[in-house]
């Protein structure tokens, strides 16, 4: 192979690997919680981080939430929506420039987060335009990461094959699942470490380059 390769597309997780939206969502959290007389603490957020919507469901009855998993939704989602006007959210050191690159070279691109879509989607809007082909989310699947299925059906939707595919991640979850998928895994330093043994190519976002994903994926 040479280094004129070029994967077939390229698949993004979203917070912490695009933006750091994180805050926002310990604080909605925090906020459903709260609004119930009961606590969301840094320790629940850390539980919760990477993991389908369902941990954070569980972990809100098990404080005393006295909710529906829907209501859960609800709340969260409230709370995120009125937190996004006067939200700066910019992308991380490295990502612009990197997705102006992949732009360029007219390689499509995904979402795969197991957050909602509402954020996402203004992610997307911030990118080249045309380049976030589809975005996955939680609603659009049975078994979310670390299940591979988010990442396969990212793959479906754009039309190629996973195993021609490199995934950007920052969680074990999203690495497990990437990788279960049959994808090439860069790995970006997240909330939660992931093993030096786990993904393809572990570096920092001000490391990260288009030529570093044509290396990978020539080797």
């Amino acid at each position: 192979m040479t280094t004129s390769q070029k994967p077939a597309a390229i698949l993004f997780d979203h917070d912490g690997t695009l933006v750091d939206t994180e805050p926002l969502w310990a604080r909605a959290k925090e906020d459903v919680a709260h609004a119930y007389g009961k606590q969301w603490s840094e320790q629940d957020t850390l539980d919760a981080l990477g993991k389908p919507m369902q941990v954070t469901y569980d972990i809100m009855k098990a404080n005393g939430v006295a909710l529906s998993d829907e209501q859960i939704y609800d709340g969260l989602v409230s709370s995120i929506l009125g937190q996004l006007d006067d939200a700066q959210i910019e992308f991380l050191p490295g990502v612009e420039k990197l997705l102006q690159d992949v732009h360029e070279a007219g390689i499509p691109a995904a979402i795969v987060t197991n957050a909602t879509r509402h954020i996402a989607e203004r992610t997307a809007a911030m990118a080249p335009e045309g380049l976030f082909r589809t975005i996955v989310t939680n609603d659009d699947v049975t078994n979310p990461k670390p299940d591979p299925e988010p990442y396969l059906l990212a793959a479906q939707r754009l039309g190629v094959e996973p195993s021609e595919c490199i995934a950007l991640e920052d969680s074990p979850s999203g690495v497990a699942s990437a990788k279960a998928a049959g994808m090439k895994v860069i790995v970006l330093p997240g909330m939660q470490p992931v093993k030096e043994g786990e993904g393809n190519l572990h570096v920092s976002h001000g490391e990260l380059t288009f030529k570093a994903l044509l290396i990978l994926n020539n080797s």
